[in-house]
């Protein structure tokens, strides 16, 4: 039994006629609709953009200091008590 996915959200763009003929050629070669085309490599550019925003690659050495970090005493420093108290005033209001 095969699932679908409904496709409920639009996106519009703009592009000039030289784009539109190298889409339309691209996805021709790709034997798929303009449309699947431009969103599947949308799509993978965008999860390789968040992807580096959103992680990091330590060292070995770095990570044994940030695992040491982790492990170390947790008593807040001055910015962080300011911090703390910063948030509880805006979360009051």
């Amino acid at each position: 039994m095969s699932t679908t996915t409904t496709k409920d959200g639009r996106l519009n763009i703009r592009c000039d006629s030289r784009a539109r003929q190298l889409l339309d050629k691209a996805a021709a070669y790709a034997q798929t609709s303009v449309s699947d085309f431009v969103l599947s490599h949308a799509l993978a550019s965008a999860e390789e953009v968040v992807q580096a925003n959103e992680s990091m690659t330590l060292t070995a050495m770095d990570f044994k200091a940030f695992l040491a970090a982790l492990d170390g005493p947790v008593e807040p420093n001055a910015a962080l008590a300011r911090a703390f108290d910063r948030h509880a005033e805006q979360v009051r209001q």
